[in-house]
């Protein structure tokens, strides 16, 4: 058990969401999106079906977004840098959250922030909430946050919140 825990620290040590700079900046087929997606969240997001081979992230479930306009779809059979930028927060988010619920809390963040802005926030958190929760700490009770801003920080936490769980328990 000593050596699983281990390798969860180390794991959630490097644990790093690509910011919009580090995102492509050229169009990707689908199948390089979820290349690119599957390489950088396949340790930390699983599927509600627990078989090994399943894939987390499908160019149906993707194709799924763009059906139920979640995202735009893509131009010429490609997807740019906000549409992985997206990908990634749908991602994440679809542990914890619905479709529906996911779209207003985009609506939200870019109601107040460009996409750019908005996104490297978002990983921002993520990363800061996993490392608060696997290293057993608490956020800094000075902050003043906006409203925004404590949803994103209460959103962001559930997700760590639950993958604490799955690591560290259910051994997913």
């Amino acid at each position: 058990m000593e050596q699983k825990n281990i390798t969860i620290e180390k794991e959630i040590e490097i644990f790093h969401l690509p910011r919009w700079d580090e995102i492509p900046n050229i169009d990707l087929y689908i199948d390089q999106v979820v290349s690119f997606l599957e390489n950088h969240l396949s340790n930390y997001i699983k599927n509600d079906i627990e078989k090994k081979d399943d894939k987390i992230i499908t160019k149906a479930m993707i194709n799924n977004y763009v059906k139920h306009e979640v995202i735009k779809p893509p131009i010429n059979k490609k997807y740019n840098r906000e549409h992985i930028a997206y990908l990634f927060v749908i991602f994440i988010l679809k542990q914890n959250y619905s479709i529906g619920e996911i779209n207003k809390l985009i609506t939200l963040a870019l109601d107040t922030s460009s996409t750019q802005d908005a996104y490297n926030r978002f990983c921002s958190e993520v990363e800061k909430a996993i490392k608060i929760t696997f290293t057993k700490n608490h956020y800094n009770n000075n902050d003043n946050l906006s409203k925004e801003q404590y949803i994103l920080r209460n959103v962001v936490q559930s997700f760590a919140n639950k993958l604490y769980v799955q690591k560290t328990f259910l051994n997913k």
